[in-house]
């Protein structure tokens, strides 16, 4: 149990997909305008990420290696579809917002690497809980970038004003805002994880 933990662990702070390994950038520069959006895709990516994992691990042994990559691809799509039809059913205005980056997770940096360097050399225990740690991972890069830009761009977090008064910096919901913040976040986790 303390292997599958430290397996969970490992996604979540030593190499957490966004803070550590600067992977699945392009998702959170898009979404992360507000913490609901954040929270969507993490919860979305987690889904897909768990579930290819245990697929993956599953057949990892009947997979020939030319055709791995396409067949981690189908696996992976397969997942993305499901997410995106419950997203559409359930939750239409969620759905909306995160647009086309719900189908972009097929192409998920995270996603793939995980399949390729974890899933396919390791049994479905150990890819349950590692797909688990990378998407809560994410999930809570995701959430922290969203409320810094949604208070510091809008003046809001879930949609709450949170001072009357405050003059919104709307370089914070655009593109630079957020790599400006995920760069800081990043030097910021660096320099606690050395000391």
């Amino acid at each position: 149990m303390k292997k599958l933990l430290q397996e969970f662990s490992k996604g979540v702070f030593a190499e957490n997909p966004t803070f550590r390994l600067a992977l699945g950038l392009c998702p959170t520069l898009a979404v992360s305008t507000s913490v609901i959006n954040g929270f969507g895709m993490g919860v979305a990516a987690t889904f897909v990420i768990v579930g290819s994992n245990v697929i993956v691990s599953a057949i990892r042994n009947l997979i020939p290696g030319k055709i791995r990559i396409p067949c981690f691809i189908v696996i992976i799509a397969t997942f993305v579809t499901i997410v995106e039809l419950m997203m559409k059913a359930y939750f239409p205005v969620l759905s909306n917002s995160l647009g086309i980056f719900v189908p972009l997770i097929v192409v998920n940096c995270i996603v793939l690497g995980r399949a390729e360097a974890f899933a396919s050399r390791h049994g479905m225990v150990k890819s349950v809980f590692d797909g688990l740690g990378m998407g809560v991972g994410f999930t809570i890069a995701l959430v922290i970038i969203s409320s810094i830009r949604e208070l510091l761009g809008n003046g809001t977090v879930l949609g709450l004003i949170v001072a009357k008064g405050f003059e919104p910096a709307l370089l914070f919901i655009l593109a630079p805002g957020a790599l400006l913040i995920i760069g800081l976040l990043i030097g910021l986790v660096n320099y606690v994880s050395e000391r």
